[in-house]
C-alpha cells in the first residue's frame, strides 16, 4: 500500500490500523536541536484522545506516546524520529457482525474492491484513528514553528447549523468546553443539538478554522507545489474531510473583483495587505498575512440507526452498528487540522531557504 507519507523535505509516515497492536509516525527532516520530549507531544494526543466528553465515543484509550528514536538529552539528533502509541481498548468482536457487509458511509466498499481485502476491526487504515500518527507528528511541527514564532490555532466553527458569532470570540474556551467553540453561547446551542441527534441515533458534522500567524513571505511555488494546493491536499486527506476552503473561500466566487482584491498599503515594516480575503497566499505563496484555511467534516457514519446496504455476495440487508463512536468528531478533529497544517508550513520553511542563491550562501559563508 503506497500513499501512508507526505511531505518532501519534513517527511512523515504513519502505519498502523486501530484495532492492531499500535500505531504510530516517523518524522523525516526535522533539524537538530530541537527541544522535544514525551510529555510534549502528549499535551497534543491528550487534545485528541476518546473518551474525554458526552459527545465523544466511550472508547478509553490513554494514547500514551513513546519516542523511540530521534532524540537525545531532550533534542532532537536529526535522525529520523519514530514514535508509537499502543492500542489498549480495542473491541474487535463489535465488529465480527460486518465482517462481510459495506457499512454505508465507510471505506469498506472501496477498500475490498481495491485490494481484495480489508481488515473490518473497525476499519483498519481508513479509521479516525490514523490520525494519532499525524498528530504526534503534528506537534513536532507545531513545536518547531514555535522556535519560528509562528503561531497555530485552530477552533471549531461550527456544528451542524450553529455556527460561532465572531462578536463573541472568546479563545480562553478552547481546550475548556467539549465542542471546542470559542463561544459560549455557540457552545450551548450545539451541545443542545448534538443531544438531540444522539436520542435520534443520529450524527453530526460541522466545520474547522485554523489560523497560523507570522508566517513569512514567500512559502510555497507558483505551480505544483502551492502553499494553498499543499495546505488541501494534506487537510483533505484527513479521513472525515470533504472540502477545504482559504480566505473567503466559496464566497470569492459571489463576489466582485473589487470587493475581492486585497489592497496593498505602506508601513513602518514594508508592504502589507489592509484586508485579507485571500487567506494568507497569493499565487500560491504566502504573502505575509494571517493563513486562514476552514475544513469541513461530514458526520461521524457510524450511526446507531438501521441502514440499508449490501454484502460481499451482492445480498441486500439490512444492518445496525454497534460499538463504541462519536455522535461528533468535529471538535476531536481540531489537533489533527492543526497537525496537518502545521506539517505542511514546516515543510515549505525547509524548501523556501534554497529559493535564492544569497540565502545558500549567507548559510555556507557566516
Amino acid at each position: 500500500m503506497a500513499g501512508s507519507s507526505i511531505g518532501n523535505l519534513f517527511r512523515i509516515s504513519t502505519w498502523g490500523e486501530s484495532h492492531g497492536p499500535a500505531l504510530g509516525v516517523v518524522v523525516d527532516g526535522c533539524p537538530a536541536g530541537l527541544p522535544l520530549s514525551e510529555e510534549m507531544v502528549q499535551a497534543y494526543l491528550d487534545r485528541r484522545k476518546p473518551g474525554q466528553s458526552s459527545i465523544s465515543t466511550p472508547r478509553k484509550e490513554a494514547d500514551q506516546v513513546e519516542i523511540l528514536s530521534g532524540v537525545f538529552e531532550g533534542k532532537t539528533t536529526g535522525c529520523p524520529i519514530s514514535m508509537v502509541v499502543r492500542n489498549t481498548s480495542q473491541k474487535s468482536h463489535d465488529y465480527s457482525q460486518i465482517k462481510d457487509v459495506y457499512r454505508p458511509g465507510h471505506a469498506d466498499f472501496t477498500f475490498d474492491s481495491k485490494y481484495g481485502f480489508r481488515d473490518y476491526r473497525g476499519g483498519g487504515r481508513s479509521s479516525g484513528r490514523e490520525t494519532v500518527g499525524r498528530v504526534a507528528a503534528g506537534a513536532v511541527a507545531i513545536e518547531l514553528l514555535k522556535q519560528m514564532g509562528i503561531e497555530i490555532c485552530g477552533y471549531t466553527q461550527s456544528i451542524g447549523p450553529v455556527q460561532i458569532n465572531r462578536e463573541r470570540l472568546d479563545f480562553s474556551l478552547l481546550g475548556k468546553n467539549p465542542t471546542n467553540m470559542p463561544d459560549p453561547v455557540a457552545n450551548e446551542q450545539a451541545m443542545e443539538y448534538i443531544g438531540q441527534c444522539q436520542l435520534e441515533k443520529d450524527s453530526v458534522g460541522g466545520v474547522v478554522c485554523c489560523q497560523v500567524k507570522n508566517v513569512p513571505v514567500g512559502l510555497g511555488d507558483p505551480v505544483f507545489e502551492k502553499l494553498d494546493a499543499n495546505l488541501a491536499k494534506a487537510l483533505v486527506s484527513i479521513g472525515a474531510v470533504k472540502a477545504f476552503e482559504i480566505g473567503d473561500g466559496i464566497q470569492v466566487s459571489m463576489t466582485k473583483g473589487s470587493e475581492n482584491n486585497d489592497p496593498f498599503i505602506k508601513t513602518e515594516s514594508g508592504v502589507e495587505k489592509s484586508t485579507n480575503h485571500a487567506g494568507g497566499t497569493l499565487g500560491g505563496i504566502s504573502d505575509g498575512d494571517c493563513v486562514e484555511v476552514r475544513v469541513h467534516i461530514k458526520p461521524t457514519p457510524s450511526i446507531f440507526q438501521p441502514q440499508k446496504t449490501v454484502n460481499r455476495d451482492v445480498e441486500e440487508l439490512e444492518i445496525q452498528i454497534q460499538g463504541r463512536h462519536d455522535p461528533v468528531i468535529v471538535p476531536r478533529a481540531v489537533v489533527v487540522v492543526e497537525s496537518m497544517v502545521a506539517i505542511t508550513i514546516v515543510d515549505a520553511l525547509l524548501m523556501n531557504m534554497s529559493a535564492k542563491l544569497e540565502k545558500v550562501q549567507a548559510f555556507y559563508n557566516r
